[in-house]
């Protein structure tokens, strides 16, 4: 299952394209800087790109895309233990 998404660098304020794919229970991130670049792995995720995942599985849910609850509730658990970077 894939998710795809665009947002705004926060260090450069360039577009950038954002995908989520998820194969063998793991979330793995990465993102392009132009529409026709090669994909580049994204290690440490953001809060902000976990919270767009939950959001869009939290839309494709009610729709049965491939989406069950478990994966909604693994996602929330992830945003759970991350740590406010304000403290």
């Amino acid at each position: 299952m894939e998710i795809k998404w665009t947002d705004t660098d926060p260090n450069t304020g360039a577009k950038r394209f954002v995908r989520a794919a998820h194969f063998a229970g793991k979330w793995e991130f990465s993102c392009r800087r132009e529409r026709r670049a090669d994909w580049e792995a994204w290690r440490n995720p953001s809060r902000e790109m976990w919270e767009e995942l939950l959001e869009s599985l939290e839309r494709r849910l009610p729709r049965r895309e491939g989406i069950e609850p478990e994966d909604v509730r693994k996602i929330r658990a992830i945003l759970a233990n991350l740590k406010d970077p304000s403290i």
